[in-house]
């Protein structure tokens, strides 16, 4: 398989009060076409700001200062904004982990699905939401525009009963779990290549959380795309992934299948991440 992602000495620094604050350093990371990758570590560890880098989407106070980020044999950091527009959201998307966050409050959560795909598959431009309504008590959809059918397609496939409804739901009159699924659903509207999951189960309850879990794979499996798990669990990580890179204080210090780590992890952190899983495991 080729390499669809490659970041080669990744370096992230936050300027603040005169102050130059390291947030990520000489990160290295790849990822296959078509395959599942983990990066673990604890709060705070640079996890987050690593993924957010890929596409350039860093809060203000921060810059790449160094570093390639290599996405289908092109240099993220080195082309227009204009350009890397046609690769975030669309070829590159993101499933954050507070929903209700990312959801607009204001607008029905197929609105938001439907908007996703107009934006990324040129479909139905010409047409205005405002017709986007319920004729019936039963919530029919009046019209069949391209954009609305393939909406409620994704929230089946991210297994939501009754997608009908859901499409005029709003996302404060759903669970958060079916916020995830929502959020998921959007995410795929693009058809991305790679799709970066950072911690979306983190604060759902164990059965919500193996629901999510074991969707994410199911789509993988049928859809077909790369995946970065972004987690602190390892549960999580060897239930998902191929291989897993550990991240500690802004770095990457650790990489390897499952079997690597769970077995002869290296670094003293990684070793305190798999005693801690045992832990919990026994």
């Amino acid at each position: 398989m080729h390499n669809l992602l490659r970041l080669k000495n990744l370096t992230v620094e936050f300027f603040q009060n005169k102050q130059v604050i390291p947030a990520v350093k000489e990160a290295n990371l790849e990822i296959k076409e078509n395959e599942i990758v983990g990066l673990v570590g604890e709060s705070g560890s640079g996890k987050t700001i690593t993924t957010l880098a890929i596409t350039r989407i860093l809060p203000s106070a921060a810059r790449i200062t160094s570093g390639e980020v290599i996405f289908e044999g092109i240099d993220l950091l080195k082309i227009q904004e204009e350009q890397l527009r046609e690769v975030r959201g669309k070829k590159i998307a993101y499933i954050f982990q507070e929903p209700t966050m990312f959801l607009n409050p204001i607008k029905t959560c197929g609105f938001q699905v439907a908007e996703a795909i107009i934006t990324h598959q040129n479909t139905d431009k010409s047409r205005t939401f405002l017709r986007f309504r319920r004729t019936s008590s039963q919530g029919k959809v009046r019209d069949k525009f391209n954009a609305r059918k393939k909406a409620i397609e994704l929230l089946k496939q991210v297994r939501l009963s009754s997608p009908e409804e859901i499409f005029f739901d709003y996302p404060h009159q759903l669970s958060g779990g079916m916020n995830q699924r929502v959020m998921i659903a959007q995410a795929l509207a693009s058809n991305p290549k790679l799709l970066i999951a950072d911690e979306p189960t983190t604060n759902l309850d164990v059965d919500t959380e193996k629901e999510i879990l074991d969707l994410l794979l199911d789509l993988h499996e049928r859809i077909g795309f790369s995946c970065l798990f972004i987690t602190h669990n390892l549960g999580l990580i060897k239930r998902l992934c191929s291989r897993v890179y550990v991240m500690y204080r802004g770095s990457i210090v650790e990489e390897g299948n499952l079997n690597k780590i769970f077995t002869t992890p290296q670094h003293e952190h990684t070793k305190a991440l798999v005693e801690a899983f045992l832990k919990i495991g026994q």
